[in-house]
């Protein structure tokens, strides 16, 4: 799985254990949220368990078993969820050195690098300003529907 889509996947997951818990749920299941991302259980559990351990989300066992989230919604961003998965940076360069004869090759890294990190940082930038109650609120109203009142 790339890197994007774990990162949707896991706010994907985080925003149903949010509306889920909204219309009075309580803990949202693996299985529940594997249906609506059309995934596998084992998939929702291997990123929440990554989740669990940055502390955005809690699980619980037994009779009320499943997955809440740690903190309210409005104090996760999106740049949590990207740091909890620990993902690669969103552009890499040459897995291997290019040829150092060719003034493409030579110079390419460099060049590509200071772009990259500026793209990193207002990605960086935009993912924390936006708070998982907000992609929330915003992917409902997409879909022509409303956030449960608190």
């Amino acid at each position: 799985m790339s890197a994007n889509s774990r990162l949707t996947i896991a706010i994907h997951s985080l925003e149903w254990i949010e509306l889920h818990a909204g219309h009075g749920g309580g803990p949202a299941t693996s299985e529940g949220i594997a249906g609506s991302v059309k995934t596998n259980p084992v998939v929702i559990r291997r990123l929440l368990g990554q989740l669990r351990e940055a502390g955005l989300v809690e699980s619980q066992r037994g009779a009320n078993a499943g997955w809440t989230l740690a903190r309210p919604a409005d104090q996760i961003t999106l740049a949590d969820v990207r740091h909890a998965l620990a993902d690669e940076p969103l552009f890499g360069l040459h897995t291997s050195p290019p040829s150092q004869d060719c003034p493409i090759g030579r110079s390419i890294g460099p060049t590509l690098g200071e772009v990259y990190q500026e793209a990193e940082r207002a990605a960086e930038r935009q993912l924390a300003g936006v708070t998982i109650a907000a992609s929330l609120a915003a992917t409902l109203a997409a879909s022509g529907e409303s956030a449960p009142s608190a």
